[in-house]
This record gives structure tokens, sequence and C-alpha cells, in this order.
């Protein structure tokens, strides 16, 4: 798959923003792009969640099940794992509308919700197609707060087929 296919959508915005909004809440911050491409990745990819869940929480694993297929939007397999090339695009356009500003943290850049965001995520929740999105988003924040090296190294661990893939790979 060319990398030219990995363009921004506004699904893709919408899923953005719900991550970094549950992830920035009160004096938090969504830390750094590896944590956000981890993150995105279980979201996208629920055979993958589901995998993650039983792994790390296995008496929550029966009771999210998940019916959404895979998303469409493949990521392709990169440096550190699962990555999508319009992610630049995607926080850009998400800055850009001001519902998300880019922050300084302790190890580089992390990103948070701004208020405009925060009213869009809370909008985005209320509609039916986004909230079994948005539950699995929850379960994450609650136990998938990891750093983004933990959670690349949780995925490298557990997810031999995806790390395994050549760089560039869809995955």
């Amino acid at each position: 798959m060319a990398l030219s296919s990995f363009q921004p959508s506004l699904e893709g915005e919408a899923r953005l923003l719900l991550l970094i909004e549950a992830f920035s809440r009160r004096t938090k911050v969504l830390e750094g792009r590896t944590k956000l491409a981890k993150l995105d990745f279980l979201l996208r990819y629920p055979t993958y969640y589901e995998r993650a869940l039983r792994i790390r929480r296995p008496e929550l694993a029966d009771s999210a099940p998940v019916t959404e297929p895979d998303v469409e939007s493949r990521m392709v397999r990169y440096r550190f794992g699962p990555w999508d090339p319009a992610y630049f695009a995607l926080l850009g356009r998400l800055v850009g509308k001001g519902l998300v500003r880019p922050v300084p943290y302790a190890r580089g850049l992390g990103y948070r919700a701004t208020q405009s965001g925060r009213s869009m995520a809370a909008a985005l929740r209320d509609e039916p197609a986004w909230v079994e999105t948005a539950g699995r988003i929850e379960l994450l924040r609650r136990h998938f707060d990891l750093t983004g090296a933990t959670l690349k190294k949780f995925i490298y661990d557990n997810f031999p087929e995806v790390t395994q893939a050549k760089w560039g790979q869809s995955l």
C-alpha cells in the first residue's frame, strides 16, 4: 500500500480528538506521538484491543466485547511499531481548528484538548456511531495509561506478528 493512500480524514480527526481528550483531562497531557500511535493502534484494531485486555485485565475481557470490525484505514509497521503517516496532518488539523494544543512535557511534546476540543469530544461521545469507540477509549484510559515506551514494549512483547512485519508494510 502506497504511503499516499494514508490521507487524513474526519474520522481520523474525531478518533484522535477522543483519545487526546480522554488522556488529557484535568492537568494531564497525552505524552507524545508514540503513546498516541500505540493507543490508536489498539483502538483501530479491535482484535488486538481484545487480546491486550485479556493479557492486562483478563477479568474485564469478556465484559467488553467489541462488535465493530477493524477500521478500514490501515496502519503501517514503522520504526517503533504501528504508525499512520497521516498523524502529522491529523494533529496539524486538530491544532489548526483550535481543538488540541501541543504542550511541552518532561520528555518532549504532548497534546491536550482545548475547551472547544473537550466540548466537541463530549458531543462525539453522545453520537451513536462513536459510543462503542468512546467506551473502548475509557477502558484504555483506565488500564493502558502507560508511557509510550511501555506501550511499545507491550506491543512488541505480545503481538510479534505486528512487530515482525517489514518497515512500511501495511498492518
